[in-house]
């Protein structure tokens, strides 16, 4: 059993960008690979699919070293896991999935296509800090906000709606939804509006994102979204479409038998698990009633900021947990 070393993989990922392009690294590195025609990279055959997914949420960057931490956008999630993961030898019973479409609006197209294509008995998705597992999907629904009117002269028209004014106003609205919540939130990004400092824009958009830990409260908070943006639109005489992009369910499908062995994988590390909701590859198998969990494979931090750092060093703690973590599972 040739087991290789993630941090070459590490190295040689990270300034890799875009799906295409880390696709076709990992399908030059995994023997008998193949691939469909959204992406996705795997190899193998058998009841367990591991899933790293190739996209980052910011473009990657050479890393850069300081001390024996690695800095680069990407350099953690999800690069560390898709390294992680193509380090691992075949093995006996697993398939190693590299999927596309995990973050931003992917809505889990890779995951999707592959545990529908691939019709597992156990679903692992190799993303994360150690020694962090992710045992409950948080459910997230994804929408983008347009609000629209007559437009016209900053001056002249003053008196006319104004779809930014709306928007805003619609924001704090949203935001009040989850104040002082600790099972839900908001979240907007995208904003847009208008050209010129002297014209009142005729639309305004942004894109915003739900999520909470179960599928009534995620219901509840959509609901209360779609009554505030309705109530500023009215308020400010403006024309609302709210347009979902993408859901992702709330759920827990993990067995006992699962969890056990991810707590004693962990254990070969010198680690507990520390349990928590999250929303990964996993949710795809989650949302079809099949047994899975997110592991964590590197430590590190800052994910999902230009200022992401891992240490490579713990890419081999990840890599050992993982393959006891299939031991575990009675494969490997």
């Amino acid at each position: 059993m040739k087991v290789e070393d993630p941090r070459r993989y590490l190295l040689e990922l990270a300034p890799l960008a875009g799906e295409e392009a880390r696709g076709e690294y990992v399908a030059s590195r995994l023997p008998g690979a193949r691939r469909d025609g959204l992406g996705n990279v795997w190899a193998g055959e058998g009841k367990v699919l591991l899933l790293a997914h190739l996209d980052t949420v910011l473009p990657p960057k050479p890393p850069r070293r300081v001390g024996e931490r690695l800095y680069a956008p990407g350099v953690g999630d999800n690069t560390s896991g898709v390294a992680v993961l193509l380090s691992l030898p075949e093995l006996p019973g697993v398939v190693r999935g590299f999927t596309v479409g995990e973050e931003g609006l992917g809505n889990l197209k890779g995951a999707r296509a592959l545990v529908e294509a691939l019709s597992p008995e156990v679903v692992v998705a190799v993303d994360g800090y150690l020694p962090g597992v992710v045992d409950r999907a948080l459910g997230s629904v994804r929408l983008r906000v347009r609000l629209q009117g007559p437009g016209g002269h900053a001056w002249g028209d003053r008196r006319l709606p104004h779809p930014v004014f709306a928007l805003a106003e619609g924001l704090c609205r949203v935001r009040a939804l989850v104040e002082g919540r600790e099972d839900a939130s908001v979240n907007a990004s995208g904003l847009e509006g208008g050209q010129a400092v002297n014209a009142i824009p005729q639309e305004a958009a942004c894109l915003l994102e739900v999520r909470a830990l179960e599928e009534a409260a995620l219901a509840a908070l959509l609901q209360g979204v779609e009554a505030a943006f309705a109530e500023a639109a009215r308020a400010h005489r403006v024309r609302l479409a709210l347009e979902v992009l993408g859901r992702r369910p709330a759920g827990r499908t993990a067995t006992p038998r699962l969890l056990q062995a991810a707590e004693r994988a962990l254990a070969e590390v010198g680690e507990r698990p520390q349990w928590l909701p999250g929303s990964t590859d996993a949710s795809a198998a989650v949302e079809r009633g099949i047994p899975a969990l997110g592991f964590g494979v590197y430590r590190g931090g800052g994910a999902h900021t230009p200022e992401e750092w891992v240490l490579p060093s713990s890419l081999l703690e990840g890599q050992r947990a993982l393959l006891a973590l299939l031991r575990g599972l009675g494969v490997g």
